[in-house]
């Protein structure tokens, strides 16, 4: 036994490699939280204090309020209660006993105090939906913020580029997935001049960076008149997705019996029957493997939707950029967005994650 098969079976490895695991999971999760939690409450109390506030804790609730006499001064010393203090710590707030503190409210000329008590709060408290509606919509946003200022914002119709990016993401994911199927079936079963050298070309190609084709292709869909049309992502991603896709659904593909097939032969099949038949129900997991690759990579592009849609069909990534750009200190809005934007990716790859590693492990192993 080597040594590191030693320590991943002895008590200290095991509890090591938990604590790591640990670590990752809340790296990864308390963000994610904080953007949730974030994204339902309400200016005002996001700037002043921070997300993990709506856990239950104690905190000061307003509970009542009174008016000071008219004839005090309030720019000498201030008795309130036994507490003498100036105007600004009556101000800013004094606990004048365990569980209880008052505030002066406004200028010295209100002569209003408030008065707080710590109570519990319990989970979800002040949590709203609004954030979510002013994003979708396109109209006019007004909040109040930290200071007490109502701010006036203009909508960045959120709704229009989910609906963006589902039509763009959903047919580029498809159409490569049934381009490579096709192709890898044919590699791996088929016999035809060239085969060998065609399918070195088409892994070679997953080497290429994306960035240097970017420009030859826009001439060509500018010539074309593609610039700006769904018609144009769609080329563009099954164009930049098929060479993965082909070679990952050739590794399921050839690892098939090759009974069935022959079974298939002589029960005169033809070679499209057999695949419609055969092989795509049984290739399913390496398909669904594709489709989250495929799938997140689109929804969550930019670079690509920037240079062949710009500012003409914005999809979420374009529409955060936007938003973090004109209201780069509205986190109401943008924690909102960003969590919009994550949703359906995590949707898609929570339905097909238990086809994932299945996907991915075929071919590794032949027997």
């Amino acid at each position: 036994m080597t040594k590191s098969e030693k320590l991943k079976t002895s008590p200290v490895g095991r509890i090591a490699v938990a604590v790591v695991l640990v670590i990752i999971v809340l790296a990864w999760t308390v963000p994610t939280l904080g953007i949730l939690v974030t994204s339902f409450r309400s200016p005002s109390d996001i700037y002043a204090t921070g997300w993990w506030s709506v856990l239950p804790h104690k905190a000061y609730a307003k509970t009542d309020e009174f008016e000071l006499p008219r004839d005090l001064d309030p720019n000498g010393p201030i008795t309130i209660e036994g507490v003498t203090a100036e105007f600004q710590e009556w101000r800013n707030g004094i606990v004048v006993q365990e569980g209880r503190r008052l505030q002066w409210y406004g200028n010295k000329r209100s002569r209003k105090i408030e008065v707080f008590e710590e109570k519990w709060v319990g989970f979800g408290a002040n949590l709203t939906l609004q954030n979510y509606r002013d994003v979708l919509s396109g109209g006019t946003v007004e909040f109040t913020d930290a200071n007490g200022n109502v701010i006036t914002r203009q909508g960045n119709n959120f709704a229009e580029a989910v609906l963006n990016s589902i039509a763009v993401s959903i047919p580029a994911t498809v159409i490569p997935i049934l381009i490579a199927a096709f192709a890898a079936y044919a590699f791996a079963w088929m016999e035809f001049p060239g085969r060998k050298p065609l399918f070195i070309m088409v892994v070679a190609l997953l080497v290429v960076p994306l960035q240097i084709a970017l420009i030859p292709i826009l001439r060509d869909f500018t010539r074309w008149g593609l610039t700006g049309t769904f018609l144009a992502m769609w080329m563009a991603h099954t164009g930049f997705g098929l060479p993965l896709a082909v070679y990952l659904l050739y590794n399921y593909v050839s690892t098939l019996p090759r009974d069935i097939f022959e079974s298939a032969y002589l029960d005169g099949a033809t070679p499209f029957v057999t695949f419609v038949r055969l092989v795509l129900p049984l290739s399913i997991p390496a398909l669904a493997s594709f489709a989250i690759f495929q799938f997140l990579w689109v929804w969550n592009d930019y670079l690509v939707a920037l240079v062949f849609l710009g500012d003409k069909n914005r999809v979420v990534t374009s529409a955060l950029a936007a938003m973090v750009g004109e209201k780069g200190q509205d986190w109401h809005l943008l924690t909102s967005g960003a969590f919009m934007s994550m949703i359906l990716p995590l949707t898609v790859f929570f339905a097909l994650q238990r086809f994932f590693v299945r996907g991915l492990m075929a071919g590794s192993v032949k027997g």
